[in-house]
């Protein structure tokens, strides 16, 4: 076991209490996530030489990558498969499997703004003026404890966004006396809010009295010899139970990037190895993220003296490249991020009329590997950063041939083809020079090798992460399929017409009846749908938007 005296000593501080470990290599970088009762016991299963004299091929690998491990502590068995899987979609460990898709935790959702609110299941928590429950790590508890909620408190269970009554005449709820039917008139709007801010309150872990009540008829159908009904109630109480367990909302917790043991040595040799003349203080890095040639971006990352400078990241959005085409995209990003930069050094300012580049705020994307400090204590820059940078000492392409030749025609256009530039290959790790037809390989031990693949990996992250953050805002659109009846072919007709929702909460009825497939009652219907999903939705006689939009370049910007 690699640098067991470390790993001996760590296990000795591990605790007996429930949480999640973090395996780590020598690089620093998590490569297995886990949950644990008691965390102490389970960590210590992995090296007892039972375990590893097995034919568990996965097993002996992790055991032997590990160097370094990691453990927080939660409060019981459900904050830690929350915790487990939010850090498994942070990290992506390469030994775990579960939670790497992006599949999320179930969360109960209600809009007390509706005329006639109702629960209603989702995944994803979005500024929507709704109020939400959970994350809850147990789905099929929750789905069942939902139907006793909306038993107990009368509530309905009906799609309609505002039911009438002809939704009444097939309503198994109503029929069965299990809602109070305010869209009869049986009781007023407000009445009804009342029993949902009721419900709201026992979800929010006020159901004591429901838990005795339950547990006492658990014991009297005990009692009198009904053996099944006492196991369906004690099924239930178990479900409320786990339902409402208060658990802590995990957010990003910080870890910072993982740092090589000697970084002064990797770049000492990846100096010596590329022919520098000297170790490349300021590595800046490069890639293009895009799917399906939609939210075409690109990141740069920057590192200095070996280690992540997050003050100094930026990242593009394509503005002049149509489609998927990574060659001209690399090419527009090295255009505007040293042209401006080359503005900035020569003291002319940026670039007239071209919003270069964007600073990331914080950069709270970052991951992080510190549990027990907070973000505010993380250092700004690392230490021994100048204030104002200029070119970087060595530019790495996340790219082979084409890409680094896409972003040599640039610099050269820019007179800057003197800054060392590479490309690093995904597949074989092969490094590729300007002027050199050949790949350079260095062995994959290899700290400059390392180091290298570092920046590659920040640069990889960095643009994914943008691209998700744009394609979630995009997601947050899709508030218009919870209108009822509104259908892909009418969404998108909307879409076209008015290119975005906020543009539509300001259009009037009249503008979208004149939609296809819409009429004056539906438009109306949409119009209150709206206003009661947050945001001012104008009136017939209100200032309309105009009937041409911007250009593309307008509403992206």
């Amino acid at each position: 076991m690699p640098n067991s005296d470390h790993i001996r000593n760590k296990l000795s501080q591990i605790p007996h209490k429930p949480g999640v470990y973090l395996m780590k290599d020598r690089l620093g970088t998590v490569i297995y996530v886990g949950k644990a009762r008691d965390l102490r016991r389970r960590v210590s299963q992995y090296f007892h030489p039972s375990r590893r004299q097995g034919w568990d091929l996965k097993l002996n690998a992790l055991v032997e990558s590990i160097e370094d491990l990691d453990w927080h502590v939660v409060r019981n068995e459900p904050e830690s498969l929350l915790l487990e899987g939010r850090l498994i979609k942070d990290f992506k460990p390469r030994f775990n499997i579960d939670f790497k898709d992006d599949k999320r935790f179930l969360l109960l959702k209600v809009h007390l703004e509706d005329p006639i609110p109702r629960f209603t299941l989702t995944r994803l928590r979005k500024d929507d003026g709704a109020r939400y429950f959970g994350p809850f790590a147990h789905s099929g508890a929750l789905r069942r404890t939902l139907t006793m909620v909306r038993r107990k408190f009368h509530l309905r269970g009906c799609r309609a966004m505002t039911p009438t009554e002809a939704d009444y005449k097939h309503c198994l709820y109503g029929n069965l006396k299990h809602c109070t039917a305010p869209c009869v008139g049986n009781i007023s709007q407000e009445e009804y809010r009342l029993q949902v801010r009721a419900a709201c309150d026992f979800l929010e872990g006020q159901a004591d009295e429901m838990k005795e009540r339950l547990e006492a008829e658990m014991q009297k159908a005990s009692d009198n010899l009904d053996f099944e009904t006492a196991a369906e109630l004690r099924d239930a109480l178990e479900d409320l139970k786990r339902t409402t367990q208060k658990t802590e909302k995990f957010e990003r917790i910080p870890y910072t990037l993982p740092v090589a043991i000697r970084p002064e040595e990797d770049l000492r040799e990846l100096g010596e190895k590329l022919g520098l003349k000297g170790p490349p203080s300021r590595i800046e890095g490069f890639d293009i993220s895009n799917i399906s040639g939609t939210f075409v971006v690109s990141s740069m990352v920057s590192f200095w003296q070996g280690r992540p400078d997050r003050s100094q990241y930026r990242r593009f959005r394509m503005k002049t490249v149509i489609g998927q085409n990574d060659f001209a995209s690399m090419a527009e990003t090295i255009r505007r991020r040293y042209s401006r930069l080359k503005k900035d050094v020569s003291g002319e300012g940026p670039v007239d009329g071209d919003d270069n580049e964007e600073p990331t705020p914080s950069e709270q994307v970052v991951p992080t590997c510190d549990l027990v400090e907070p973000p505010s204590k993380l250092p700004a820059r690392p230490k021994g950063r100048p204030a104002a940078g200029g070119f970087p000492d060595l530019i790495l392409i996340d790219g082979g041939k084409g890409q680094l030749n896409a972003a040599l025609g640039e610099l050269r256009k820019l007179n800057l083809d003197h800054l060392p530039i590479l490309g690093l290959a995904k597949e074989f790790e092969e490094i590729y020079l300007p002027d050199v037809s050949a790949p350079l390989h260095l062995p994959l031990n290899s700290g400059a090798l390392k180091l290298l693949q570092r920046v590659r990996d920040e640069s990889h992250r960095f643009a994914n992460t943008y691209n998700a953050q744009l394609r979630l805002k995009r997601i947050s659109e899709s508030v218009l399929d919870e209108f009822p009846g509104i259908g892909e072919a009418r969404k998108q007709a909307l879409l076209k017409r008015f290119g975005s929702v906020e543009r539509l909460r300001r259009a009037t009825i009249d503008q979208i009846a004149e939609v296809s497939g819409f009429g004056g009652e539906m438009a109306g219907r949409l119009v209150d749908f709206l206003r009661a999903r947050g945001g001012s939705t104008a009136r017939p006689t209100e200032q309309a938007v105009p009937d041409k939009l911007e250009s593309p370049s307008q509403t992206n910007a």
